[in-house]
């Protein structure tokens, strides 16, 4: 909490979340781990605030062993759902997927 705010908030599925309409955090954290500025981050999703972005950062720096933590888990929580896509898709991944190989196919 800054100032009596609070920039960062958890969802119901437990990820950490920026702004009325969700924004993750991993999103700020990233583009700010790349080296873009608050500014910037704030035109990258401009439905933040920039005192939401100096908020969302503030908290990451305030928290950073909490944080990078919780990105890991986040990692490991997507590389889960890819291979469990990747061993079930769904049936327009599928389709897309046979369309892509003929399209590869009939190229000489």
């Amino acid at each position: 909490m800054v100032n009596g705010k609070t920039y960062v908030r958890e969802s119901e599925s437990g990820a950490l979340r920026i702004g009325e309409l969700d924004v993750s955090l991993d999103s700020v954290v990233v583009a700010y781990q790349q080296g873009y500025s608050a500014e910037t981050i704030q035109q990258l999703y401009p439905a933040l605030t920039l005192e939401e972005v100096y908020g969302a950062i503030t908290f990451y720096l305030a928290n950073l062993d909490e944080v990078e933590r919780y990105l890991e888990r986040q990692k490991d929580r997507w590389q889960e759902v890819r291979q469990a896509t990747k061993a079930a898709p769904s049936a327009v991944v599928a389709r897309l997927r046979a369309l892509s190989q003929a399209a590869r196919s009939a190229t000489p």
